[in-house]
């Protein structure tokens, strides 16, 4: 039986066009300048170029004419060539043309020989990049499962998405062995940086409600950043806050040793298993259990896995009883 589950596409990707000269010298980057002091703020979509949820809530702002009222604001649809392959029937293939761009933030990697799509990409977007202060990158996952709000490697981008109240479950990693992603990459992943940078995966790639989580995640974070006022986050706000957030510790990653690599249990996020030493995937000989009572399964996926990437992650939940 397949570990993959059916999935519906119940969202639309937006024409993004006539978004492409945003006057910043960089394609489909827009740039607006408050005039008054206050942070530098971006907002990135498409970081993989099947999660069009992003796109749809950058095409929204940039539809309602939004302007700061403090610091600039920096709007980027990064992954475009990825995005130009999206096939409702057949979406999975455009996550990337030739590497993940979201694993490519170290400076080793952005300043070698390498000559990726992914790459020339994000070297392009690296001063925007390197010049923000607060960072919302709005992303997507393939399997179902709750929104998450991926808070990087460090404690202090946890504590900013508390801040911002939304979504339920928050989640400190321990990054990808594949490579560096932006929010942990300088400042963002620095303790002591004033920089703060949050990922949030909105739910399953193409179900109506990771649309809604997208733009309410958009304008609470825009409200947060002081870019926007109160008045204008009520007025666009889409989704209620949560009554409690919840942090999911990640302690290890399933990294995929072998091309057959399958789950044992359910591919459902954030689904804990109850007991220590259950079998959660094969991995050629190798088989993958539990390492403790109450293990959270973290953004299990298996859509374009190869060797050495992450199918999975195993954490706990902190300060409170595990509940599925």
């Amino acid at each position: 039986m397949s570990d993959l589950v059916a999935t519906a596409i119940e969202l639309t990707a937006p024409d993004i066009g006539r978004w492409r000269d945003g006057g910043t010298g960089v394609d489909w980057v827009h740039a607006f300048d408050s005039g008054r002091p206050g942070p530098n703020v971006m907002v990135q979509a498409l970081t993989h170029g099947n999660e069009i949820c992003g796109a749809i809530a950058l095409d929204w702002l940039l539809g309602e004419s939004f302007r700061p009222q403090r610091g600039t604001l920096t709007l980027a649809f990064a992954n475009i060539a990825a995005y130009a392959r999206f096939d409702p029937a057949d979406p999975f293939p455009s996550r990337l043309v030739d590497e993940d761009y979201n694993r490519v933030w170290a400076d080793e990697t952005l300043a070698g020989a390498g000559n990726t799509v992914e790459l020339r990409r994000a070297r392009e977007l690296l001063p925007s990049v390197d010049a923000a202060d607060l960072l919302l990158d709005i992303h997507s996952m393939s399997e179902p499962s709750r929104p998450l709000m991926v808070c990087g490697t460090v404690d202090k981008n946890a504590a900013y998405a508390r801040e911002l109240g939304m979504p339920a479950d928050l989640l400190i990693d321990t990054g990808h062995p594949a490579g560096l992603r932006m929010v942990d990459r300088g400042g963002f992943g620095d303790p002591q940086s004033p920089k703060r940078a949050l990922l949030i995966e909105c739910g399953q790639h193409w179900e109506q409600a990771a649309a809604d989580v997208a733009i309410d995640a958009l304008v609470r974070f825009l409200g947060l950043t002081g870019a926007a006022d109160a008045a204008w986050v009520q007025a666009h706000a889409r989704l209620p806050l949560p009554p409690a957030q919840r942090l999911v510790r990640v302690t290890e990653p399933l990294v995929a040793r072998s091309a057959d690599f399958h789950f044992l249990v359910p591919a459902i996020g954030l689904s804990v298993l109850p007991k220590a030493g259950t079998p959660i995937a094969q991995d050629g000989d190798l088989v993958w259990v539990t390492p403790y009572d109450d293990a959270v399964l973290v953004m299990p996926g298996l859509r374009n896995l190869k060797p050495g990437g992450t199918a999975a992650r195993i954490g706990r939940f902190e300060g409170e009883a595990a509940q599925g």
